[in-house]
C-alpha cells in the first residue's frame, strides 16, 4: 500500500514538474520597453510650415535690356561681385551714339545762335530806350524812334526763339540718351551675378508681353535673406506679426536660427487639391551670425504661439490619442494605461495638467508589438530612465 502511494505521489511530483517546465518555457517573455521620467520644464504651442520653405534674397533682379539688339559688351561674368552703378552689358548701339553727337552738336549751335540774336536784341534794346528819350526832347523824330522800337521787340521775340530753340535740342538729347540707356544694363545693387543668358554677339530679345524669357542677367543681393513659407490655412488666424520663429535649413541640420514674422499674406493658395495654405514672411533676427547662405535653400519654420517655461511634460511621442500613456511600473515590472489631460504641446513635448506625477516613467515605443495594458515589461538595454 505504501509502496502504491509512493508511485503515485511520484508521478504527481513528474507531472507538475512537466507543467511547470512547461510554462516556464512557453510564458511570454517581458516586453523591452523604452521610458522618460515625467519632468517640470519650458513646453511650447506651435505652427509649422506644411510644405518646405525658401530661403530668399532680399533683393533679387533678373535684369534685360529694353529693346532688342546685338550683345557687344559683357564685362561680367557668373559668380562676379559687381557694384551698385556697375555696367553688366551693353548692346550694339553705334547709331544712337552718332545721333547723340548730332544733337548734342545741334545744342551747340543753336545756344551759338541764341548769344548771337540775344546780343543784337539787346543793342537794339538800348538803342530804342535812347531814341525814346530823345524824342521827348525834340532830338529824334517820331519815325526813327518808332523804327528803332519795332526792331528791338522783333530782335527780342528772336531771342526767346533762339532760346526755345535750345530748349528743344536739349530734350532732343535727353530723348537720344534715354534710348541709349535702354541699350545698357547697369547694377541696381551690389550684389552678385547668379547667371548669365547671352554671349558676345548673340541677339536679345524682349520678352513679349505675357510670355516670360529667361533675363540676360540675375544679380542676386547676397547681404540680406529671409524666409517664405507656407501654413495650413486653419493656422493662419492664430499667427500675428511679430511672432518669434525658429527657422531650420536642410543645409545647416541641427541649428536653428531666430527669427520673426514680419509678414503674412492676405490670400490663400491652392496649389494642391485640398491643402490650402497662406504664406509667412520670416526675418532672421541676427542675420550677422548666419552662416554663409544661398537663395533658394529650403527651410523650415517653427511660429511659437505661446509658451509654458516651468510645466509638468513629457515626450509627444508617448502620448496615445491625445487622452492615454503607458506608464512603467519599475516595482511589479507591468505597465499600466494611465487616462491624462493634456495642455499645449509641440513635436518635442506636451503639457501635462492631470493624470501623472514627477518622476513617473513613461514608455516612449508605444507602436511597439506586445506593449499593453498589464504587460510585463523590462528596461531596454541602455536605455535608462
Amino acid at each position: 500500500m505504501k509502496a502504491k502511494m509512493a508511485r503515485w505521489a511520484a508521478v504527481i511530483v513528474i507531472v507538475a514538474g512537466i507543467g511547470i517546465y512547461g510554462w516556464f518555457i512557453t510564458r511570454p517573455e517581458p516586453v523591452e520597453v523604452v521610458v522618460r521620467p515625467v519632468a517640470r520644464g519650458r513646453v511650447e504651442k506651435t505652427v509649422s510650415n506644411t510644405r518646405a520653405g525658401t530661403v530668399k534674397a532680399c533683393r533679387r533682379a533678373k535684369l534685360s535690356p529694353g529693346i532688342g539688339g546685338q550683345i557687344a559688351e559683357l564685362p561680367v561674368r557668373e559668380g562676379d561681385r559687381v557694384k551698385k552703378g556697375q555696367r553688366l552689358l551693353e548692346l550694339w548701339n553705334a547709331d544712337l551714339v552718332a545721333q547723340l553727337n548730332l544733337a548734342k552738336k545741334e545744342v551747340r549751335e543753336a545756344r551759338a545762335r541764341k548769344r548771337a540774336v540775344c546780343l543784337r536784341a539787346e543793342r537794339a534794346r538800348r538803342e530804342a530806350r535812347r531814341l525814346t528819350a530823345l524824342g521827348k526832347t525834340g532830338a529824334a523824330s517820331e519815325e526813327r524812334t518808332d523804327r528803332a522800337v519795332t526792331e528791338a521787340e522783333a530782335l527780342q521775340a528772336e531771342c526767346a526763339a533762339a532760346e526755345a530753340s535750345v530748349s528743344t535740342g536739349a530734350a532732343r538729347v535727353a530723348a537720344v540718351m534715354a534710348n541709349l540707356e535702354r541699350t545698357r544694363l547697369v547694377a541696381p545693387f551690389d550684389g552678385i551675378v547668379a547667371e548669365i543668358n547671352g554671349e558676345l554677339n548673340e541677339y536679345v530679345t524682349p520678352s513679349p508681353i505675357g510670355v516670360p524669357t529667361p533675363p540676360a542677367i540675375d544679380l542676386i543681393d547676397t547681404s540680406c535673406f529671409y524666409v517664405v513659407a507656407p501654413i495650413d490655412e486653419v493656422d493662419a488666424p492664430r499667427v500675428t506679426v511679430g511672432m518669434p520663429t525658429r527657422v531650420s535649413l536642410d543645409a545647416f541640420r541641427g541649428r536653428r536660427f531666430m527669427g520673426r514674422v514680419t509678414r503674412i499674406d492676405t490670400y490663400v493658395l491652392d496649389r494642391e487639391r485640398q491643402a490650402r495654405t497662406v504664406d509667412v514672411t520670416v526675418r532672421f533676427d541676427s542675420p550677422e551670425a548666419l552662416p554663409p547662405l544661398l537663395a533658394g535653400y529650403s527651410a523650415d519654420i517653427d511660429i511659437v504661439l505661446e509658451v509654458h517655461p516651468d510645466t509638468l511634460r513629457i515626450p509627444t511621442e508617448a502620448i496615445l490619442n491625445r487622452k492615454h500613456v503607458f506608464v512603467f511600473d519599475p516595482k511589479e515590472k507591468r505597465i499600466v494605461k494611465r487616462r491624462v489631460e493634456i495642455g499645449i504641446s509641440n513635436w518635442d513635448y506636451t503639457e501635462i495638467r492631470s493624470g501623472l506625477e514627477a518622476g513617473e516613467q513613461v514608455v516612449l515605443n508605444v507602436d511597439q508589438p506586445g506593449i499593453t495594458d498589464g504587460a510585463k515589461a523590462g528596461l531596454r538595454s541602455g536605455k535608462r530612465p
